[in-house]
């Protein structure tokens, strides 16, 4: 594989926290990958909501499909940029591990419930569950990744902390895993990780659209007055009359997906050849993100994403369910934390052994671990009632 000069080179990884001796058929990234693949916390995202709950419709994204459609949008753009594919692919698949049962709706109630004891953070969780939470390897915990996966899953967003940070004020795994191996959280994220940020964003964009049609939140018709669904709509239509409804949404919301794509390649380029990087260390303390839209097509795609809260993710059927999905995380957190003996074996045993400082943090782990369907039918087991009964938009 060719790669350009400032792209992460496997052979020039800076290794990992615990020593291990290198694979004769796979490059670290490689590795990393597999690893995350055959982890617990990624069979899990099947079960977990990314808008949609889960239980209402086999077709609806999950956690897990999202991120597979977000690692093949991160190879897409990696391999013309001349990056390394594996490793935006694995930071792609790694990069909502740490999302709990219900989406964001499970973030707010843990995060709520967590206030004075760190908070919660699902990107600080998906470090937490790569270096910590994943017990699966004889000589550590975690699953023991290569530093720059640390690194992406981290900083995929852009610097955490000003050189020379507060490092208090950072989500608890953050603070806690730097204190012992350095990810450098003053500086960007490796290109790699700033196109799986991006990747994220083109997928989430296009599929969300996609359930939401499915759903009946949004109608065909509503396509022509979404920015970027508009002209792609009228181009479908132009081209193909008003064929059948799913291959109408199809042909418009690939036309999107496409555009979008093509112009974060385009900008990357133009960034990339403006700054001259010379390595991967270029890119890190470079002062802005080398991958993103344009200038013309960024406004458009908040613009779409504004849609989407306001048609969408705000839509009062929507809020109604996530109100009750944070409702059951609460209960069950503040539940457990009450009464230690409600919790399921093996993790009673493991908590109960905690100091009552530990405990807290620990709870909210095994909380935030949950699959949708496991947190309702514990707060029925708990709570009493019909688990589940009212997350339904059927019964809004």
């Amino acid at each position: 594989m060719h790669r350009a000069v400032f792209a992460s080179h496997p052979d020039c990884s800076r290794g990992r926290l615990i020593e291990e001796a290198p694979s004769a058929t796979r490059s670290p990234f490689q590795r990393d990958r597999d690893r995350i693949i055959h982890s617990t916390a990624f069979r899990r995202m099947k079960f977990k909501t990314q808008v949609f709950i889960a239980h209402e419709g086999d077709h609806y994204r999950t956690r897990l499909t999202h991120s597979l459609e977000v690692a093949q949008i991160a190879r897409s753009i990696a391999r013309v940029l001349e990056l390394d594919e594996d490793l935006a692919e694995a930071l792609a698949l790694a990069h909502d591990l740490g999302h709990p049962p219900f989406g964001h709706a499970g973030e707010r109630a843990l995060d709520l419930a967590m206030n004075g004891e760190g908070g919660f953070d699902h990107n600080a969780q998906s470090l937490r569950i790569v270096t910590y939470l994943e017990r699966r390897y004889a000589a550590f915990d975690g699953l023991n990744l290569s530093w720059e996966v640390l690194e992406g899953i981290a900083k995929h967003n852009g610097p955490l902390l000003a050189r020379n940070g507060d490092r208090a004020a950072l989500p608890h795994a953050f603070r806690t895993y730097s204190a012992m191996h350095d990810l450098e959280l003053h500086t960007h994220a490796s290109a790699e990780a700033q196109v799986a940020a991006i990747a994220d964003d083109i997928a989430y964009i296009t599929h969300d659209v996609d359930d939401a049609l499915r759903a009946g939140f949004l109608f065909l018709d509503d396509l022509q007055d979404l920015p970027l669904c508009d002209t792609a709509f009228e181009e479908v239509i132009s081209l193909h009359g008003r064929i059948e409804n799913s291959r109408l949404i199809h042909e418009t919301l690939r036309r999107v997906m496409t555009r979008m794509i093509e112009d974060v390649v385009h900008e990357s380029k133009r960034r990339l050849a403006a700054v001259a990087p010379h390595s991967v260390a270029d890119i890190r303390t470079h002062d802005d993100h080398v991958v993103a839209f344009s200038g013309a097509l960024g406004p458009v795609a908040a613009a779409l994403k504004a849609a989407l809260f306001k048609h969408v993710y705000r839509h009062e059927r929507i809020m109604a369910v996530m109100g009750e999905a944070e409702h059951i995380v609460r209960g069950l957190y503040l539940g457990y934390c009450d009464d230690n003996e409600a919790i399921p074996e093996p993790n009673r045993t493991a908590i109960k052994a905690l100091s009552s400082e530990r405990r807290p943090r620990h709870i909210c782990d095994f909380v935030a671990g949950m699959t949708d369907r496991f947190a309702i039918l514990e707060h029925g087991r708990l709570f009493g009632g019909a688990p589940g009964a009212s997350l339904s938009f059927s019964n809004m």
